[in-house]
């Protein structure tokens, strides 16, 4: 757990020097310098179980730069294929999945900055596959597609990242709802992490 918390702790440090700057390429200041301690200093309207779109929008752009943080660990066939079983199941979540979304979210999984270690054909193929059988038998799909994210357990930092990509990819519009939630929560079981690290 303290590995997380000090994880949270940095990348809030980094997104506060980000807004505080008003600029993305210096976010680096040295670690806690001129932050508030972990936890003061922000406004209940941003806590992650906040309904209000926009800190949906905050935590998906926090995810993203956690994720692209660890990008060079993330190169793995068991983080490639848990990912994509994670965004197919997030984006079958309410039982019905039309052309149009499954383009939305396939080009949201090729044009993802980490997901990019891995050759879009394999992506496409896999999130695909995962999203057909959804359609065809949702609980056989999800069972099928829990056992891919279960894979992905070994490893801490890729279970996170399995998560964090599900979230990135279905939370592109800045929010949830329930069907996604649950999904998201299936999912932190399989690896055995607790969802309320990502405000679920």
């Amino acid at each position: 757990m303290a590995m997380w918390d000090r994880l949270k702790d940095q990348a809030k440090n980094l997104q506060q020097s980000q807004s505080g700057r008003g600029s993305g390429g210096q976010g680096q200041a040295p670690y806690g310098q001129g932050q508030a301690p972990y936890g003061q200093g922000q406004s209940g309207g941003h806590a992650p179980g906040s309904s209000s779109g926009g800190s949906k929008a905050k935590l998906v752009g926090l995810l993203k730069s956690q994720l692209a943080s660890v990008k060079t660990e993330l190169k793995s066939g068991a983080y490639r294929d848990a990912s994509m079983a994670m965004c197919a199941l997030v984006a079958a979540a309410d039982g019905h999945v039309d052309q149009a979304e499954r383009q939305r979210v396939e080009e949201l999984i090729v044009s993802n900055e980490v997901l990019q270690n891995f050759p879009a054909d394999q992506l496409r193929q896999r999130f695909n596959k995962h999203l057909d059988q959804l359609i065809a038998n949702f609980e056989v799909g999800k069972a099928e597609a829990l056992r891919e994210i279960a894979k992905a357990a070994k490893k801490p930092v890729e279970a996170r990242a399995v998560i964090q990509t599900g979230i990135v990819v279905a939370g592109a519009d800045g929010h949830f709802d329930q069907s996604e939630q649950f999904a998201i929560r299936d999912a932190c079981a399989a690896l055995g992490l607790s969802p309320t690290e990502f405000g679920v």
